[in-house]
């Protein structure tokens, strides 16, 4: 909710120059930008979630909730590296990325296996299909930037994923404790 509700604002706040179909969530959050401070506090806020999400989630393996916290810590470090107004920047470019595979890879990485119940959002098979959509769509993400096609709708697709994940292994968690 977070992360559509801001952007959603954010696009509104932009007004009709802006394509969320073409361009990118970054321009949202660009210096200059009319939405910066909107976007800046929601990458704030989900880093910050992120992080504690891996630190409170005790029932995942270690590597994952490590991933997990690097992908919170890369969405904290792009409030540090905007993307500039126009033009691209190699500094979010790369903050950008590493954040997407953090979080891409993190499923698996927390995966468990073991005797006795495992909540469905750690298992294995789960975790590694939740991982191949989220890689595929980081690809289709790419894709789109590189053929100037409709990244917006693939950036968003891919965010809203990958956000919505570590909350439905929380879910799990807690159904399986009951």
């Amino acid at each position: 909710m977070l992360l559509v509700g801001s952007w959603t604002i954010a696009q509104l706040r932009q007004g009709p120059a802006y394509d969320p179909a073409k361009q990118t969530l970054s321009v949202l959050a660009s210096y200059g930008a009319g939405s910066y401070w909107l976007m800046t506090g929601m990458l704030l806020v989900l880093g910050t979630c992120y992080v504690v999400t891996a630190h409170a989630l005790r029932e995942a393996a270690f590597a994952g909730r490590v991933a997990l916290a690097g992908g919170g810590l890369c969405a904290l470090a792009l409030t540090l590296v905007p993307a500039p107004s126009s033009g691209g920047a190699l500094e979010h470019g790369a903050v950008a990325t590493a954040g997407l595979v953090l979080l891409a890879v993190w499923p698996p990485l927390a995966a468990v296996s073991g005797k006795g119940p495992v909540p469905w959002g750690l298992r294995p098979d789960v975790s590694l299909a939740a991982s191949a959509l989220m890689g595929a769509t980081a690809f289709w993400f790419l894709a789109e930037l590189q053929s100037v096609g409709a990244p917006g709708v693939a950036e968003r697709v891919v965010t809203f994923l990958q956000a919505l994940w570590p909350f439905l292994v929380v879910v799990s968690c807690r159904r399986s404790v009951r």
